[in-house]
């Protein structure tokens, strides 16, 4: 029976670990291999790892990087980072990667979702939709190049669009949210969630796996993914890679998953 995913979602910056608050003042918290070897040991469900350098400078992936990565990691890894033609994601699926995240690229050249897709099968290519809510308006629009730039795009129109055009799933992720550990976004998620149907993946105001439990009783079967809890541990957050053991998590599946 499938289930909902518990999922870290790793930030690469200046070749480090970071956590961001509203997509800004990336503090370090760590070596992304290191991090990727104790997710291993916590037996995480998956693993999103997104390089914020990539776009912003217009650069390829680093294709050397995710190798180490995904010869590293021993669950499913979504990376994303500067893919912005089928070769590009053709080259990453090949170093070893489950999944590829698209988003910039997919809101200026939207065939690209397609072009991928039929290359590697809907359920290979996730969108990642970076949404800020509008000031006065019940509207998310689009951000990009880490959330400096509006696109004046409406985010669930967006989303429905991407699945439109063969993505397997969307990764909602909220810069209002980003690192305040305050919960998710359950306005938009339920937006989102009510025009279309492949899997979404929730990013942005995880603070407690309470935070997750709501999620996922009010959603299903859907990814509830997270940083700050992930990396920090206390009212100070101290650096610290954590994740709930596995009783933890069927504790957590148990009591909030509506079967």
């Amino acid at each position: 029976m499938l289930q909902p995913r518990i999922i870290p979602c790793l930030l690469i910056h200046n070749e480090g670990l970071v956590k961001t608050v509203q997509f800004k003042d990336g503090k370090y918290v760590g070596d992304p291999i290191n991090a990727v070897k104790i997710f291993n040991e916590k037996e995480v469900d998956e693993l999103i790892v997104l390089d914020i350098d990539a776009t912003r400078l217009n650069r390829e992936p680093n294709y050397k990087r995710i190798e180490n990565l995904a010869l590293e990691c021993r669950m499913p890894l979504c990376y994303g980072g500067g893919i912005k033609t089928r070769d590009h994601a053709l080259k990453v699926f090949g170093l070893g990667v489950e999944k590829i995240a698209i988003s910039s690229i997919a809101i200026e050249k939207p065939e690209i979702i397609s072009e991928i897709a039929q290359s590697v099968g809907n359920q290979s290519v996730i969108v990642v939709i970076d949404l800020k809510k509008k000031r006065f308006s019940s509207k998310y629009e689009l951000c990009t190049h880490n959330g400096t730039i509006k696109t004046g795009i409406d985010s669930v129109e967006f989303a429905k669009k991407a699945e439109q055009l063969g993505c397997g799933e969307i990764v909602i992720n909220s810069i209002d949210k980003d690192g305040m550990m305050n919960g998710y976004d359950f306005d938009i998620i339920d937006k989102i969630r009510e025009v279309i149907s492949i899997p979404i993946t929730v990013l942005g105001g995880a603070g407690t796996l309470e935070d997750i439990g709501k999620v996922i009783t009010r959603h299903g079967i859907i990814g509830a993914a997270a940083g700050s809890i992930f990396v920090f541990k206390g009212k100070y957050k101290a650096v610290l890679i954590n994740y709930p053991n596995p009783k933890e998590k069927e504790e957590l599946i148990k009591n909030y998953f509506p079967q």
